[in-house]
């Protein structure tokens, strides 16, 4: 009994402590500060008030909220971190103490707070967004979808998620999923042109052309957006409309935001329209634009353009190039049918025949090249 008495007189002292510290706090003067933004002296004021060894969480949440919001982060953490010791299972300071830290880089503090909070609400969808964007780099991808996904099953209908998590899908290659996220999200705000956009080389890439190109001149009326216009060139180019798509990759030209691939499309335009001339100034702009592992690719288009064009000299010089670069088993079959049927030296044509079949073509996407290439070796051998 004895006991009971003294706790109570010592939670009455601390009880009238705190109210006299908050009765002491002069609101109009905390008012001024909150409503002309001086935060920085509204924590310094409250600090003055309620004492160094302030222990009372709303004093300490307080103070925190006053240091956060003037830009003073360890400030902020260290009344935070009192305040997360009197209630560690505080929605609000979990949230706060995961935002300064991933200010301040500590991204792993900020998953350890960020995840006591699914601990504690587990249909949280703010928290499964912000853990998700603590994932930035390739190898965390697997945990980065897995909460992507989990927010977005909360709130198919927020955009920013929505468009994360298309891109992941996208990556994976899984495109009918990225297509159909983005469909909900566009269905719940029709004039998101984030997610319009978004969803373009998505669909480009389930060759939902003529969707693209309808989509995407509707947002290019909005103004030249430069992902736009590539993407419906190259649903241009695929719904061969090949003058329409050179068009609209001279428009990157132009504003010079072309690359390597849309030089490349621009190439392969000319080409279909016959045009071999500019088919082969593009080509050389592919190849000067980026040396890259598809540069042999290039330098056996580049051959074919000048093949058509019966430039041969020039032909058998591109396919040759091309091998310093990377010897592909399209080169070598474009060489052996180049000396073959073009150049007629029988020698040369059985010496590539004989280098394509050793370069492992596929099987599958290379049946009739490879069964001509044996055909051809077997017909060469017993002319020699």
């Amino acid at each position: 009994m004895k006991k009971l008495l003294t706790l109570l007189a010592l939670f009455s002292l601390s009880l009238a402590g705190y109210t006299q510290n908050t009765s002491a706090v002069d609101k109009e003067k905390l008012f001024d500060f909150y409503q002309t933004q001086r935060y920085g002296d509204a924590a310094q004021y409250l600090k003055g008030v309620y004492g160094e060894e302030v222990n009372d969480f709303k004093s300490l949440s307080q103070i925190g909220y006053c240091f956060l919001m003037a830009g003073n982060n360890i400030e902020a953490e260290k009344f935070y971190s009192k305040a997360y010791e009197l209630q560690p299972q505080s929605l609000p300071i979990l949230f706060s103490l995961g935002s300064i830290n991933t200010k301040r880089g500590n991204t792993e503090k900020a998953k350890l707070y960020y995840s006591e909070i699914v601990k504690i609400d587990s249909n949280n969808f703010n928290v499964y967004k912000l853990l998700a964007n603590l994932y930035s780099s390739p190898k965390d991808d697997s945990l980065k979808l897995i909460y992507l996904l989990k927010a977005n099953l909360i709130n198919p209908l927020e955009g920013d998620v929505a468009t994360d998590l298309a891109e992941l899908h996208a990556a994976y290659q899984q495109y009918e999923k990225a297509y159909d996220v983005l469909n909900i999200a566009i269905k719940g705000d029709s004039d998101n042109l984030v997610l319009q956009r978004a969803k373009l080389p998505i669909a480009n890439q389930l060759k939902k052309y003529n969707e693209v190109i309808a989509s995407g001149e509707k947002l290019l009326k909005d103004g030249a957006d430069a992902g736009v216009i590539k993407d419906v060139a190259k649903a241009y180019y695929y719904t061969k409309k090949y003058q329409k798509a050179i068009d609209l990759f001279k428009q990157l030209e132009v504003a010079v935001m072309a690359n390597e691939a849309t030089l490349y499309y621009t190439s392969l335009s000319y080409r279909a329209l016959k045009n071999y001339p500019q088919a082969a100034i593009y080509t050389r702009k592919t190849i000067d634009e980026a040396i890259s592992p598809n540069t042999s690719s290039y330098y056996s288009l580049l051959g074919l353009v000048y093949e058509e064009n019966d430039q041969l000299a020039l032909a058998g010089a591109a396919y040759k190039k091309g091998l310093q670069f990377k010897a592909t088993s399209t080169l070598y079959y474009r060489l052996a049918v180049f000396y073959d049927t073009r150049l007629k030296q029988e020698k040369n044509a059985l010496k590539y025949y004989n280098l394509y079949l050793k370069s492992k073509p596929s099987i599958t996407n290379d049946k009739e090249e490879i069964k001509f290439s044996k055909d051809r070796i077997a017909q060469l051998n017993l002319t020699d």
